[in-house]
């Protein structure tokens, strides 16, 4: 591109020369810039693939040279993470659980809180029907015990339910407990 003494050919004189006329000062400038930014990114390009080539023959020469050294390394490597795998799950110790049956003492006797029966207006049959609740039963079971059909306990429930603010079978066995309503 350049001849001897640093002076341009004169074809690429002559064609700077009629870029001159043709743009302004400043467009030639960011022209020539652009091209040399050009130029430079392929020049870097190529030495970045030159220099990864290189580094990848390289690479195939170690593992070609090396390659006894490298299997016995991996294969040295997964053993010792069996090994440390097995003997975690050989060594670890077993959970035990310890089932304790604990008594509790219960009140001699129960005294039912009649003032608070009085305040939630609770009926006997309702009472009746919260006892066999606390035992377990269902509301076919007690309506065969009661002697009164399954629609019979369900309405008695709800009204108890209401007048306990509870909504379910647990939670108005444990308000009546509360309460002091049933033992």
């Amino acid at each position: 591109m350049f001849s001897r003494g640093g002076v341009l050919p004169r074809r690429d004189t002559a064609r700077i020369e009629r870029l001159k006329s043709e743009q302004p000062n400043g467009k030639l400038q960011l022209l020539v810039k652009k091209q040399i930014l050009i130029y430079g990114l392929i020049y870097g390009l190529c030495g970045g693939l030159l220099i990864a080539a290189l580094k990848f023959i390289e690479y195939r020469f170690v593992v070609l040279e090396h390659s006894i050294e490298i299997y016995g390394a991996l294969v040295a490597l997964i053993f010792a993470a069996v090994g440390v795998w097995l003997g975690l799950k050989i060594t670890k110790k077993e959970q035990v659980i310890v089932e304790r049956e604990v008594m509790v003492p219960r009140p001699a006797s129960f005294v039912l809180n009649e003032q608070r029966l009085q305040e939630l207006a609770i009926t006997k049959r309702e009472l009746e029907i919260l006892g066999l609740i606390a035992g377990g039963l269902s509301n076919r079971e007690i309506g065969e015990k009661l002697f009164v059909s399954e629609n019979t306990v369900k309405t008695h429930s709800s009204r108890l339910f209401d007048k306990l603010d509870a909504r379910r079978r647990t939670q108005a066995v444990q308000r009546g407990k509360e309460l002091g309503l049933i033992p």
